[in-house]
């Protein structure tokens, strides 16, 4: 099959170069041959672990979670009384010493990561055990090959005809329905496509999205069959259905909507299509030797892509995805983290009646973010306020923690009627580290900057480029492809564009992208999208400035201390070294004012404490002149102020204080101001024990003697020159 593959796709290829390329083509391909599969000298045994199997005889430590789950879900079933499980399960306890005390029912593995699959991603190990079953993954390959090859020559007839453009449409629902119907791994891979708009045309992606929304379910007696041998009852013993039908079809699995039969709880009960994982497995055996193939032919024509890492990648993501066990781990673990956050909710998990094939969810009611007039008439509230919520949220997810939820697209997302955000299926995590964090933060920083040396060098800094290619060419590349973040007009700054722009750079040069990278980055496209569909002028760039600016003006760490100074004070080489930048200042403050969990005492304890350091020796002097030069500007200006309206004999006017250093002495005091931009609000007693800090520090004494003279010595001289009606900039003497 794998020949017949590459000589037709060679046919169609062929058909669309011209003379001289064919032939280089054609050499090319006859040189190709086919990649031999080799046993693996070991293979490795893998074993199952169920959350419900059937022990008997006495019980022992290592059954001693199974009793406990088995008598829940006896309670559960109604056939113990409300509590009982918990008594009867610490009366067996007392009566057998060698047990230890259980810990509290929860699927947390771990409260700082993704929770790992039971079952991992293996690709040796599964090549070792498909080597021996060709007929399986030959039929499979059939299965694949004849509907996707037939759809690609029906695209390249359209090519060769000239209409291409005018079928598109129809192309499109072809592509989707033959996605549909090859099983969940091809199903994830074309939900995935549906977020990439610089690999397909929006005719496709529009398409491709509703893969995300419905497909066909499977017999929902094959549904309760899995509930048995998952926990070994019958269905209908533990749930009692409300819809007799699924209420959603997935590519992995279904949901229902019922009722437990214990306490009357409405819950959702999600359970895998039936063979998942073999057909998972045999789908990423098959796309991992493709993409060997390809990668080998590529790198014959002098790309060196690795697009069998790229498999690899995929694979441990839908492996992950397919354990429900670590979903519900992933579920918990986000509730702990996030739930406490205002106006978002997430749904309770039953970990008892959940396993690898079964997760049982709390059911909640709602409506969809992008139907707007159900948002209002349901939740009260307007649909932009809750796009908001959700990408405050998702920036402190992916910037606090680094636990976030990588898939937060319109079907995983509910208006509740309290007016809450609601987070559904938690399959599809990931997890930036500490220090992935505060690189995210420090490439926004050289953005604004424009400074695309700095960027490239923390490219290289990350693992994205090779420590050894040339920077120079992709530094001129970042000049010329990225706009001014600060000035650049709305249409330029969403992240379609940027994301766009930057991946023609990674695909010219030598770019390698992590996972964790991809997923956020994926991530953000899709939170845009969404936010886009509610309020089309809403670009998740500026909506992200904020808390950015919040975060380096209250983070202690040295990264983004170091960033902050680089926003702030003139580098090097750039003016006079160490000179202020007053409106970045200015503007930060302004913008981290606009978030809730701003406290503007501890961005000026962090400034404070820099400026006295060894390390803030550098600026201070410069610092200190700014500062003279600046209060002895605001007296000059409060001077002629004070004159014109001694001589028109009124107060001064609002038009009167609207001078310049009034103006941004005004915008500094609403920055600092609690709440934000309430100038008579300023809280003084935060600032006091900053205040009397910088009163006892000698250093800052000794500015403020400097600074408090220099301004008096102006300000006699001004009053000077006023008095004998001398011009100015002659000095006192004269």
């Amino acid at each position: 099959i794998a020949p017949f593959f590459v000589i037709t796709s060679s046919v169609v290829i062929m058909r669309s170069l011209n003379g001289r390329t064919k032939l280089c083509f054609f050499v090319v391909t006859l040189s190709a041959r086919c990649k031999a599969f080799n046993p693996p000298q070991t293979i490795v045994a893998r074993h199952r672990s169920r959350l419900w199997s059937t022990v008997d005889g006495p019980v022992d430590s290592s059954s001693r979670r199974l009793r406990r789950a088995r008598l829940r879900l006896a309670e559960a079933q109604g056939r113990l009384a409300p509590g009982a499980a918990d008594r009867m399960s610490k009366e067996a306890e007392q009566s057998d010493s060698s047990l230890q005390a259980l810990p509290p029912p929860s699927l947390i593995r771990d409260t700082s990561r993704v929770a790992e699959p039971e079952v991992a991603y293996d690709s040796e190990s599964a090549e070792a055990r498909l080597w021996r079953q060709p007929l399986l993954w030959l039929r499979r390959n059939m299965e694949l090959f004849f509907p996707l090859a037939g759809f690609v020559l029906r695209v390249a007839q359209d090519l060769q005809q000239g209409k291409e453009e005018e079928r598109r449409p129809q192309r499109a629902r072809e592509c989707q329905e033959i996605i549909a119907s090859l099983g969940p791994a091809i199903i994830k891979g074309g939900q995935a496509l549906a977020s990439r708009p610089d690999l397909l045309p929006k005719e496709y992606l529009v398409e491709l999205q509703r893969l995300q929304d419905r497909l066909p379910p499977f017999p929902k007696e094959a549904a309760f069959e899995i509930v048995r041998q998952e926990l070994g009852v019958p269905f209908d013993e533990v749930f009692e259905l409300v819809e007799p039908e699924p209420i959603a079809a997935a590519s992995i699995g279904q949901v229902f909507k019922g009722r437990l039969v214990a306490n009357g709880d409405l819950v959702a009960i999600k359970i895998q299509r039936p063979g998942c994982e073999e057909i998972i497995s045999v789908d990423l055996y098959i796309m991992r030797w493709y993409a060997g193939l390809l990668t080998w032919l590529l790198e014959k024509l002098g790309r060196k892509i690795n697009l069998v890492s790229v498999i690899d990648d995929f694979g441990e993501l839908i492996y992950r995805e397919i354990d429900y066990t670590a979903e519900a781990s992933n579920a918990q673990l986000f509730g702990d983290l996030y739930a406490q956050i205002p106006d978002v909710y997430v749904p309770k998990v039953y970990p008892d009646l959940s396993s690898t094939r079964i997760l049982t969810m709390e059911w909640i009611e709602g409506v969809r973010l992008v139907d707007a007039a159900a948002v209002r008439e349901i939740c009260g509230r307007e649909p932009s306020e809750l796009v908001d919520i959700l990408v405050q949220c998702s920036l402190r997810q992916m910037l606090d923690n680094g636990f976030f939820h990588a898939d937060p697209h319109a079907g995983n997302l509910l208006a509740t009627s309290e007016g809450k955000l609601c987070y559904l299926d938690f399959g599809m995590m990931s997890y930036v580290e500490t220090f992935q964090r505060y690189s995210i933060i420090e490439a926004v920083v050289h953005l604004v900057n424009r400074d695309f040396r700095a960027l490239t060098a923390l490219y290289k800094r990350m693992g994205f480029i090779p420590l050894d290619e040339d920077a120079e060419p992709i530094v001129i590349a970042l000049e010329n492809a990225l706009p001014d973040v600060l000035n650049a007009p709305v249409g330029e700054m969403n992240v379609k564009n940027v994301i766009g722009k930057l991946g023609d750079i990674m695909y010219e040069f030598p770019f390698s992208l992590p996972p964790y990278y991809i997923s956020l980055i994926r991530c953000l496209g899709v939170l845009e999208g969404l936010a886009i569909q509610v309020e089309p002028e809403f670009r998740i760039v500026s909506q992200a400035y904020p808390y950015i600016s919040s975060r380096l003006l209250t983070d202690s760490s040295p990264e983004l201390e170091a960033a902050l100074r680089q926003l702030l004070f003139l580098p090097e080489g750039e003016g006079t070294p160490g000179q202020a930048r007053w409106d970045r200042l200015e503007q930060l403050l302004g913008q981290a004012s606009e978030t809730a969990d701003y406290d503007a005492a501890l961005a000026v304890d962090k400034l404070v404490t820099y400026l006295l350091s060894p390390g803030g020796a550098s600026i201070r002097g410069q610092l200190v002149a700014e500062v003279i030069q600046g209060a002895d500007e605001l007296g000059a200006e409060a001077m002629h102020v004070l004159e014109k309206a001694l001589l028109a004999q009124r107060l001064p006017t609002e038009d009167d204080l609207a001078t310049p250093r009034l103006a941004t002495l005004t915008k500094l005091a609403n920055a600092l101001a609690s709440p934000p931009g309430s100038v008579g609000k300023l809280e003084i007693a935060k600032f006091l024990p900053i205040l009397q800090r910088v009163s006892t520090e000698p250093i800052s004494r000794q500015a403020g003697i400097d600074i408090a003279a220099a301004v008096a010595e102006r300000a006699i001289s001004r009053g000077i020159r006023r008095l004998f009606a001398l011009p100015e900039g002659l000095g006192a003497v004269e």
